[in-house]
């Protein structure tokens, strides 16, 4: 740890934060060659907030007050502040003091805090982030409390102390309100501080997405180019602001760029009124300058059209670094560079700016894309088969995100009422940890469905400068399963999967109605139906001979019938006189009369004009809602947790609610529906039973999240006397308990002995099964007999351990001669013993043996996986993923969800296994490497799961000083 004297400067202190207001600010230690800013800053704050600073009037700050607060050891005295603009806008200190509230240095664990923030930043949240950072500097040099004394006047201060969430105490004496705030995180406090989160992220994606002004910066004289192109499309879309072009080649005073008609300038900064986005369309040479321009003018965010950064290179990634730094100083969110641009629909904005020539349909798809091809194929997909059926909220093409993120747009719609389907093509994942919490509580509230580009190549592409994650594609699937997030494999099934939901109810479970004029294709889709999981019921053929009130009639029954949650409707070309448009209107018709709200799609061969005809727009005779996505008389909003009414969907049919188990019921009181119902159409079966089968996945999902499983407290953890045993283990292999993250620390891990492995599990509640050194016969045998016979035999050694493969174990060897005799028969096979390491361990009952381990991953946090052992995990990779800390529900579903669970549960008359103590062992697992961060590794295997109990014959434990929990410490943006 560093000395007082040292004084050494605390960079990973820095960090950028998102305001209340979205704004951006700085945050970084005070040093010595601040006084000039210091003092500047001083002079800005009111004689009030002076007061209210000092208990006095304290108009100047004088040399040596100036000297104090800019001169830190960083250890006993420390001060922060927020910047705007690289000036000081709000401060922050705490001086460490004893028991008598004198100036004091360690172990005293206490200190005095005080803030100072200027007025015209006051109320944007700034004194909230700063007591955020303070505290975890704080924590990070063994300070435990913080002390405040506050005037009573002083509300606002006294209210960002009691809001924090921390555990304190408040006193009032001398006309001084005391509060004392003790410093360990708490549920509350991590609760406030990811509201908070949620909040500002949330109002910084508003400002870019709903501006009132909109600059493009980089419009060229001529037509053509990108900044021309983006022009042309935000004034061909409505654009409801103020719209400029910027162009350093214009002439001087301001003209009208025409045939556009739009006010011209050379530059931002000559713009009369404010401008709250501006379109980057420039050479990445020339960003700087506009960037800066952009500061000052006091633009509140940036989409970044221009190439040339982290996708060209080194030099490239620095001048992405660059950039984002310049923007985040002035308090701009960025998006890009290299961006296709953002778009938002409701009626009051029409953002069309981006590169796409057209404004999509309003609708309540919200859409992200890291890449601009994706992202053009998206809307360009969803035009042409959902012209009609949805429509999109916004749209974002982050290219490489530099700053604004897919997380970023979860916090936004999460509460936005104008999005009920959140579609993402994503390449990276940055922060997977925070990505998962982000899209779990999302998708509590609407579907939220993803394709991850980019996955077997083990590193992120080109221009996406985020950390890198060791977990295998198959366990990124499996977290974002458990964090309730539809992942499909391609693009179409993107598509597939996000119309399905923005037009129809959640189904409420896997039974499936199939009915059609092709029993062939029935066929085909009931097939479907159970490679995807469903229960599909017997197709129903209606003949080739069916007209549409053949259908019409058939598909009202299937709604009717209480055994069924969805249908399918197949069709194929018939012999008549009827149309496309009667067919539609018969399935429509039907719906429209059905007294439930069941999902519907169809799957049609050849029947040109079918697709449109069942999403086209409502009839006059019912006219619907602005862009039809309202339900008749619907409240819009998001649906509840727990199942309750939300009518906003498709044209009178539930949208994304309707995840009661009550078998689908609709929200809107038992009244009968607008007769304007849209379907989704397919070209293919198991392109809709997909969709169908993800969103079967999904409600049962959500149904369990309405109630979400718990981590069970056992009495017989010793958690203290874990954390001692680890210190001492980390200490005597040279490590430092507590290490903070800028002192060197060894990079391997220690992997314990067989003993001290033994010790801690058995801390936790978790027995291995006793195995004894046998480096030779004679030793063999002692240690049998003190086992007590039957015993194995096997070897421990790296290359050996598990290799079942190589017959080396011997199982049930009742005695002494049948002991040696195997002794030397594997020595004969595997090797000299000192090679092999052989021991003798008692014998497990029979049962299914399984691999239970927990790993870190530097982005993605702690993983518990489950398998069985053998060829089901190792060769064919079924193995089971779940983050840390794991709830009984999640144990229970992840040893239910490998291939081979049915041998758990008594598979070909075998007898089933105690799978409740399986769960067990996996909770308690999850719990050591939860509550011990050190625990950087945990394998044991094999594990005998017996018709009584769970045995661990094996078990390896590695240790490391833990790695820093970005997810737990304070706000901060990410820094590539």
């Amino acid at each position: 740890m560093q000395t007082p004297s040292e004084q050494v400067y605390p960079a990973h202190w820095e960090a950028d934060v998102v305001l209340r207001d979205g704004g951006t600010a700085h945050l970084r230690p005070i040093t010595a060659d601040d006084a000039g800013r210091l003092v500047s800053f001083y002079e800005q704050v009111s004689d009030e907030s002076k007061y209210y600073r000092f208990f006095a009037p304290y108009p100047r700050l004088s040399d040596r007050d100036v000297h104090r607060f800019t001169h830190h050891d960083y250890v006993d005295r420390v001060g922060l502040a927020a910047t705007v603009g690289g000036e000081f806008i709000a401060t922050v200190r705490y001086d460490r003091i004893d028991p008598r509230g004198l100036p004091s240095s360690g172990p005293a664990d206490e200190a005095e805090v005080a803030f100072l923030v200027q007025d015209a930043h006051q109320g944007r949240g700034v004194a909230s982030a700063l007591l955020e950072h303070i505290a975890a500097v704080a924590r990070e040099r063994s300070i435990r409390r913080f002390a405040a004394e506050v005037l009573p006047a002083n509300t606002k201060m006294i209210k960002v102390f009691t809001d924090a969430g921390y555990t304190q105490k408040r006193s009032f004496e001398d006309g001084v309100v005391r509060l004392e705030l003790d410093l360990e995180p708490t549920d509350r406090s991590l609760a406030v501080q990811r509201a908070r989160e949620q909040r500002a992220e949330a109002r910084s994606v508003h400002r870019l997405i709903a501006p009132g002004s909109v600059a493009v910066v980089g419009t060229g004289r001529e037509p053509g180019g990108m900044g021309r192109a983006v022009l042309r499309n935000l004034r061909e879309g409505g654009f409801t602001g103020s719209l400029y072009a910027v162009n350093r080649a214009f002439p001087e005073g301001g003209s009208v760029l025409d045939p556009e008609g739009v006010p011209a300038h050379r530059s931002i900064l000559g713009i009369p009124g404010p401008v709250d986005l501006a379109v980057v369309a420039v050479p990445a040479e020339q960003v700087p300058s506009v960037v800066a321009e952009c500061g000052e003018h006091g633009v509140q965010g940036l989409v970044v059209l221009s190439a040339g950064y982290a996708e060209s290179g080194a030099d490239g990634r620095d001048r992405q670094r660059e950039l984002v730094r310049q923007a985040r100083s002035y308090g701009m969110r960025l998006i890009g560079p290299n961006a296709f641009g953002l778009i938002n629909t409701a009626p009051g904005v029409r953002l069309n700016a981006s590169l796409s020539p057209e404004l999509p349909a309003a609708g309540r798809l919200g859409l992200f894309s890291q890449s601009g091809a994706i992202g053009i194929a998206l809307l360009s997909g969803l035009h042409r088969r959902a012209a009609g059926l949805v429509g999109v909220s916004t749209f974002v093409s982050a290219g490489n995100r530099a700053d604004v993120s897919g997380n970023d747009f979860l916090q936004y719609w999460h509460d936005d009422p104008d999005t009920d389907v959140v579609v993402m093509y994503l390449e990276s994942i940055g922060n997977p940890r925070k990505f998962a919490r982000l899209a779990r509580r999302t998708a509590a509230r609407k579907p939220v469905v993803v394709v991850k580009g980019a996955r077997h190549g083990g590193a992120a592409p080109t221009g996406h400068a985020v950390p890198t994650t060791r977990i295998p594609d198959a366990t990124v699937s499996d977290l974002l399963r458990q964090a309730g997030v539809i992942r499909v494999d391609t693009v179409t099934e993107l598509a597939d999967t996000g119309l399905l939901l923005a037009s129809q109810p959640l189904p409420a479970g896997p039974r499936v109605a199939i009915l059609g004029n092709s029993e062939s294709l029935a066929l085909l889709t009931y097939d479907a139906c159970l490679t995807d999981g469903l229960r599909p019921q017997p197709p129903y053929d209606l003949s080739t001979a069916a007209e549409p009130e053949d259908f019409r009639a058939a598909l009202a029954l299937a709604l009717a019938d209480d055994e069924c949650d969805a249908v399918v409707v197949t069709a194929i070309p018939w012999v008549g006189e009827a149309s496309a448009a009667d067919l539609a209107a018969a399935l429509r018709a039907a719906v429209a009369a059905s007294p439930v709200a069941k999902p519907v799609t169809v799957v049609h061969l050849e029947i040109p004009g079918l697709a449109e005809a069942l999403a086209a727009p409502v009839p006059e005779a019912a006219p619907a809602d602005p862009g039809g996505l309202s339900g008749d008389g619907g409240a819009s909003g998001d649906s509840d947790v727990n199942g309750g009414s939300d009518t906003s969907g498709v044209g009178g049919v539930r949208g994304v609610g309707g995840v009661s188990g009550d078998g689908g019921a609709r929200g809107d009181g038992g009244q009968r529906p607008a007769p304007a119902v849209r379907i989704p159409a397919y070209p293919a079966a198991e392109r809709a039973v997909r969709a169908l089968a993800e969103a079967v996945r999904y409600a049962r999902w959500r149904r369990l999240a309405a109630e979400p499983g718990r981590v069970p407290e056992y009495d017989d953890i010793d958690e203290a006397g874990a954390a001692a045993d680890i210190d001492v283990l980390l200490a005597a292999h040279g490590a430092v308990p507590g290490a903070s993250p800028t002192e060197p620390a060894d990079p391997r891990a220690v992997t314990l002995s067989a003993a001290d492995t033994q010790r801690l599990l058995a801390r936790y509640g978790i027995a291995v099964l006793p195995a004894l050194p046998a480096p030779d016969p004679d030793t063999a045998v002692r240690a049998a007999r003190r086992l007590g016979f039957p015993v194995a035999l096997k070897p421990t050694a790296p290359h050996l351990r598990h290799r079942a493969d190589l017959g080396g174990v011997r199982l049930d060897l009742g005695g002494e001669t049948e002991l040696r005799r195997s002794y030397a028969e594997l020595t004969e096979l595997l090797g000299k013993p000192e090679e092999t390491r052989f021991v003798v361990q008692s014998m497990a009952p029979r049962g299914v043996d399984t691999v239970v381990r927990a790993a870190i991953d530097p982005a993605a946090g702690a993983v518990l996986s489950f398998g069985l052992a053998g060829a089901p995990s190792l060769l064919l990779g079924d193995t089971a993923h779940r983050l840390v800390p794991v709830t009984d529900r999640d144990a229970a579903e992840q040893i239910r969800s490998v291939r081979t669970a049915p041998l758990l549960f008594g598979w070909r008359g075998s007898t089933p296994v105690d799978t409740r103590a399986l769960e067990e062992l996996l909770l308690r697992v999850s719990r050591l490497v939860d509550d011990h961060p050190e625990v950087v590794g945990a394998d044991l295997e094999p594990v005998i799961v017996a018709p009584q109990g769970v045995h661990v014959l094996g078990a390896v434990i590695r240790l490391a000083p833990p790695p820093a929990r970005t997810d737990l410490g304070p706000r901060s943006l990410p820094a590539y």
